[in-house]
């Protein structure tokens, strides 16, 4: 489940983000359940799986993600929360438009989301797997092993996942 902030009006989306604090938290912690469309309380966003909500530009929650939250925040040597959600809002927007960045396929780690055919798709270790918000994971192509990729999930979070932090897939 992700959370940027209050994002809504009634049950309207009204903005994209309010703050730099994306995160990504457990759908249960302690017994506690998110608030749903609380007037002026923040706004429950439901990804696929943590590779969809790290592409989008959320990080483990400090709190209900405790322990991702620390392998995430060490594999890129940070110190405090702030300190990674300005550089993921730094990465993550090109004004008001998504960020995406090239890499080299031979350096991308399994995890990253990139663009396949002007469809999203999550690299594994021998293919890219095509991604869709109705069906989830698709088609499985091989993975290119020259050129650059056009990759979406912001630079920090690709530098996490290549330094070790290991990302959940639905099955």
């Amino acid at each position: 489940m992700g959370n940027r902030g209050c994002i809504h009006d009634g049950e309207d989306i009204v903005r994209p983000w309010n703050g730099r604090r994306w995160i990504i938290c457990a759908l249960e912690f302690k017994g506690w359940a998110a608030p749903k469309w609380e007037p002026g309380r923040w706004t429950a966003l439901f990804f696929h799986d943590e590779a969809v909500a790290l592409a989008a530009g959320h990080r483990p929650c400090a709190l209900c993600r405790r322990a991702a939250y620390l392998r995430y925040r060490d594999a890129i040597g940070a110190v405090r929360a702030d300190e990674i959600d300005r550089r993921l809002h730094r990465d993550r927007l090109d004004g008001r438009q998504k960020r995406v960045h090239a890499r080299p396929w031979v350096e991308l780690p399994s995890g990253v989301f990139v663009v396949v055919d002007g469809r999203p798709a999550v690299v594994t270790p021998d293919a890219v797997v095509t991604w869709t918000i109705e069906a989830g994971y698709l088609e499985q192509v091989r993975r290119p092993t020259r050129g650059d990729a056009t990759v979406l999930t912001p630079a920090t979070t690709v530098d996490a996942i290549s330094a070790g932090y290991a990302v959940q897939f639905a099955p």
